[in-house]
């Protein structure tokens, strides 16, 4: 409740790291100081604040003094009582070298990854591990999975919910002063052949086969997790009943895939294509085109997930292209982490906010300490026309939600920047030469 009762307006952190305070501004226009220090798990904890008083100035006044006064006290004061194990190296291999993620091995020992290193670190003081593996599997054959899980983690937290990890599921419990829903994560994962290696790519060459791959190969690869959740009728579980549940799936089938599988679950979900077109006058058009079904080779699917029988108990799906390695490592650098001898630059399109726009606007810029990006930008959420409990879209007011329409278009709300597509390239210059480096998973 504090985030709606006070308003941060400054951090200060002592040169070791030890203690960060922040001066705050509550509903009646007074100032204090909030002190936190590291417990024993190496998280930020509330240990002390000062009075509130009539001014800024006399609350920095006031956090001085009190530092000075618990200063000798502060191993006492930093011990909360509840501290279990100790603090967890999240970057230290658990397994043989033979069998860690290559994806780990470059975020764990690249300078150019520096900074999601440590936001990475930060954050995972905070993450509850129901299961006992999620660094194991993080390190190994799990990285986009827990990475996705942690990147929800970040999401609902800055969204402003308590976080609860229910066993055995759902994954997430978000409740807030607004109201409350239920959460469940899943991937898309690369295809695996008979001789348990990757398979090799799908996606044809040629541009003619690209339009049938689209409508009818990348919505296959999403009906498969999505029906295999709902399957689990997770609905009935104590923690998800009666109220919304939501799925909230990424694609990391293939290299990059995420940058343009985004309109393939739309059409899986609602069961439908649109087709825009502009007139002479540039009046923007848009037609629905009804899909029963998606086949690809032998496999066939019934389009519209949310049609499906028990899907009604699934109040909306989520999706975020740009929640890869790649928003850690600009969130660490916007945050001060990371090596002074990288630079990132973010390119590509963003969504144009003129309603009879058909097309994107490219955008470039440096990825700078206090970049305004936030966890929740570039977040798509699915809207259930026939959810039994609806999701309120206030619950996250800051993604693009989408709707379909009695006539079977689907209209989107956002408001702000909306990146629909980009690309990070991370050059560090520690070296003798500088090195560009984009990889897999560091595209949005």
């Amino acid at each position: 409740m504090a985030m709606f009762l006070m308003q941060e307006l400054a951090w200060f952190e002592d040169v070791d790291g030890k203690v960060i305070a922040t001066i705050v501004v509550d509903t009646d226009d007074e100032y204090g100081a909030m002190i936190l220090a590291r417990d024993l798990n190496e998280r930020f904890r509330w240990i002390d604040a000062t009075d509130f008083v009539k001014t800024p100035e006399q609350a920095l006044g006031a956090l001085h003094q009190r530092l000075a006064e618990i200063g000798p006290d502060l191993d006492r004061l930093r011990v909360q009582g509840d501290e279990t194990g100790g603090p967890i190296d999240f970057f230290s291999p658990l397994s043989a070298a033979e069998k860690l993620s290559p994806d780990f091995l470059e975020v764990a020992s690249s300078e150019g990854f520096s900074a999601a290193r440590g936001i990475i670190s930060a954050m995972m003081r905070w993450n509850e591990d129901i299961d006992g593996n999620f660094v194991e599997q993080f390190q190994t054959t799990g990285f986009d999975a827990r990475l996705w899980e942690l990147y929800l983690f970040a999401a609902l937290t800055e969204a402003g919910f308590s976080i609860e990890r229910p066993s055995p599921a759902p994954d997430f419990l978000a409740r807030g002063p607004h109201g409350e829903f239920a959460l469940e994560a899943t991937t898309i994962n690369p295809s695996v052949g008979p001789d348990g290696k990757v398979a090799a790519s799908q996606r044809p060459s040629n541009e003619s086969e690209l339009a049938s791959y689209v409508q009818n190969y990348l919505p296959i690869r999403y009906a498969g997790p999505l029906t295999a959740k709902l399957g689990k009728e997770y609905w009935t579980k104590p923690a998800a009943a009666e109220k919304p549940l939501v799925f909230a799936i990424q694609d990391f089938h293939d290299t990059m895939s995420m940058t343009y599988s985004g309109a393939a679950l739309a059409t899986y979900l609602y069961g439908s294509t649109q087709e825009a077109q502009q007139d002479s006058t540039g009046l923007l058009t848009v037609t629905p085109r009804q899909i029963t079904e998606h086949k690809w080779g032998q496999k066939t699917v019934q389009s519209g997930f949310f049609s499906l029988p028990g899907a009604e108990h699934v109040s909306a799906v989520i999706f975020n292209s740009s929640a890869t390695i790649s928003k850690f490592n600009r969130m660490g650098v916007g945050a001060g982490f990371g090596s002074d001898e990288t630079v990132m630059i973010r390119q590509g399109f963003f969504a144009d906010p003129d309603p009879q726009a058909s097309q994107p606007l490219p955008y470039v810029h440096f990825v700078v300490k206090d970049d305004p990006e936030t966890w929740i930008e570039g977040m798509d959420v699915y809207h259930n026309p026939r959810a039994k409990y609806p999701l309120e879209p206030g619950l996250l007011p800051d993604a693009a939600h989408h709707r379909l329409m009695a006539d079977g278009r689907i209209e989107t709300q956002f408001r702000g920047w909306k990146p629909l597509q980009s690309r990070t390239s991370i050059m560090t210059f520690g070296g003798k030469e500088p090195t560009t480096t984009l990889a897999r998973d560091e595209a949005d």
